[in-house]
């Protein structure tokens, strides 16, 4: 039975996540942890904590269920983009330059392999 961890409004542009996500997308739960543990991107951060949710999560829906056994995999992840802060930075001659703090939406889903 698979399991969702979202993470909404995460501070960073949706292009910048999407790298990690595609490192991680298909792995084992176990390697695609480490892999975010030592990745030097700081997205790494938030995007682990968030497996380590969809893990947990997995662990509530499957009662007496063992992670170890169950062969977890990431099953899906997919970043969507959140709101954008729209700022203005002064600019020569009286004009201004629009500024676009983007944020993104992430979701993980978590599911044993067939077998």
């Amino acid at each position: 039975m698979e399991a969702v961890a979202k993470l909404n409004n995460n501070p960073t542009s949706p292009r910048k996540m999407r790298l990690l996500a595609d490192l991680i997308r298909g792995l084992d739960v176990e390697k695609a942890l480490n892999i975010l543990k030592f990745h030097p991107k700081h997205p790494s951060v938030p995007l682990e904590k968030l497996l380590i949710s969809a893990i947990a999560n997995w662990k509530v829906k499957n009662e007496g269920a063992r992670v170890e056994d169950a062969n977890l995999i990431v099953k899906t992840v997919f970043v969507d983009g959140g709101r954008t802060l729209k700022r203005m930075r002064p600019a020569p001659q009286g004009r201004g330059y629009r500024i676009r703090k983007r944020s993104n939406h992430v979701t993980i889903v978590v599911d044993g392999k067939a077998q």
